[in-house]
């Protein structure tokens, strides 16, 4: 074989190399991608269930019920337009109470209940997450956050 042409099969086979470990890469950082939703979305059907995603609101005043066994809570949050439950077993944050912002991240479950793995509360009284206070400025004005797996979100493709 000629040195050029080695050359040129050298190239084809790197380039292709490249290719195949960029789409392996794409392809992973997009399933492991955590969205966030609103109480709002997920009632309407908008977040995929059996994924992990994020969903944030506001902890319903006298909604906290706390299970026999000390260490599962079940709650409902809202961003003022739609409320769904919530359940997690574990210990709360100090700052976790009703009123309070939140941001929890799980799983909805078949019976539409989201399990949280992880409940995440403000850390003072000025500062609520970004993903939260969008929602809930969404929800008074009568909108809904866009659904990040629709095309045209910003983002994405």
């Amino acid at each position: 074989m000629r040195p050029r042409r080695q050359r040129m099969i050298f190239v084809g086979v790197v380039l292709i190399g490249v290719a195949i470990a960029t789409a392996l890469a794409l392809t992973a950082i997009g399933e492991n991608m955590l969205y966030f939703y609103s109480p709002s979305q997920i009632a309407a059907g908008d977040a995929p269930r059996g994924h992990d995603v994020r969903v944030g609101g506001l902890v319903v005043d006298g909604s906290i019920a706390r299970q026999a066994n000390g260490l599962e809570v079940r709650f409902d949050l809202t961003d003022t337009s739609a409320t769904m439950r919530v359940a997690y077993t574990g210990i709360l944050p100090d700052l976790f109470r009703e009123g309070q912002g939140i941001v929890a991240l799980g799983k909805i479950g078949n019976d539409g209940i989201f399990q949280a793995r992880e409940v995440l509360a403000k850390h003072d009284e000025n500062y609520m997450p970004p993903e939260v206070a969008a929602a809930l400025k969404l929800a008074a004005e009568g909108g809904n956050m866009p659904n990040p797996h629709e095309k045209g979100v910003p983002g994405k493709p």
